[in-house]
């Protein structure tokens, strides 16, 4: 089995999850944001990653929304069908697969803080589990534990259906040395947006973000003008996305408690974060108008609207 370099694109947004002013999942609204995406210019989309809440959604929820957006873009859908349960995982992993989805998102085990020779048995069952291309996804601030570079390596060439690693694990350095020992039909994404354009530097290929949910257009004017030399454009593009990064998450609000925000400034009703996390903090909503203020100029001149 082969795959294509940069198979799922540059800017991809690992997308919130709507729920109702009851914390009923709204697959309705979470479809017209996806749709939203992919009029912004979203290569694909991760649906119950991080952002999207899934340790909180239950797995028929998960099935549903798979599905349903599969169905309502055209644009390359990642299930992020992990847990900290290997055989959940590979349950998920495999029911997923059955739903036109483009690919798998796989986290590390997060809570058990497994050895790396755990880690690398719990992600080697999810990738045997489907044909589909897998991303892995490094967060060790969530899971406790990095995925350490040579895990990484032993995966890849026990599975040639894992193409691609989320990298938020905030260690460039540690990422130059991975993507140094890699074929070029493995794809490393920035899993940190503020981290962006400097992994772009040592040869990740672009970003699963988070911003991307308001400034897709920002950043894919950053990637591009990286990549065809203009690098004093890059900083420029870079620096407008700067208060973006410092609302994203943060102790009071973590993400994606702002992103919920933020979109419901934009007209989407994608209601509140499912407890533990909660409700945002009551200046939440001014600090989102600010952010949005301060790349509104850029973005109008985008002329992107909600699609309903």
């Amino acid at each position: 089995m082969g795959f294509a370099l940069q198979q799922f694109g540059r800017v991809i947004t690992a997308m919130v999850t709507a729920f109702d002013n009851d914390g009923v999942l709204d697959v309705d609204e979470t479809v017209r944001v996806a749709r939203f995406l992919e009029a912004s210019g979203n290569t694909a989309l991760v649906v119950s990653g991080t952002t999207g809440e899934a340790s909180t959604l239950t797995d028929p929820e998960k099935l549903e929304l798979w599905s349903t957006i599969s169905d309502a873009v055209t644009i390359p859908v990642l299930a992020g069908s992990g847990t900290n349960d290997t055989p959940h995982s590979i349950k998920m992993t495999k029911s997923a697969s059955k739903l036109g989805i483009s690919g798998i998102l796989a986290v590390g085990p997060y809570y058990n803080r497994p050895a790396q020779s755990g880690i690398l048995g719990h992600l080697d069952a999810m990738a045997k589990a489907t044909d589909l291309p897998v991303i892995v996804y490094d967060i060790p601030i969530r899971t406790g534990r990095k995925i350490a570079n040579e895990t990484v390596l032993r995966l890849v060439d026990a599975n040639a259906n894992v193409v691609g690693l989320k990298d938020a694990s905030g260690d460039p350095a540690t990422t130059a040395m991975l993507i140094a020992k890699m074929s070029s039909t493995f794809d490393v994404y920035s899993g940190d947006d503020s981290l962006t354009l400097p992994l772009m530097a040592i040869g990740a290929v672009g970003v699963i973000g988070v911003a991307t949910h308001w400034a897709t257009p920002l950043f894919k004017d950053m990637i591009e003008a990286f990549l065809q030399g203009d690098h004093i454009r890059a900083v420029k593009l870079n620096s407008l996305l700067i208060p973006s990064y410092n609302f994203e998450t943060s102790e009071t609000a973590p993400n994606p408690v702002p992103t919920k925000v933020l979109m419901e400034a934009m007209g989407f009703n994608v209601g509140e974060c499912r407890l533990p996390l909660g409700p945002p903090p009551e200046d939440l909503a001014k600090q989102a108008l600010l952010v949005l203020d301060e790349i509104k100029s850029v973005l109008d001149d985008y002329s992107i609207e909600a699609t309903s």
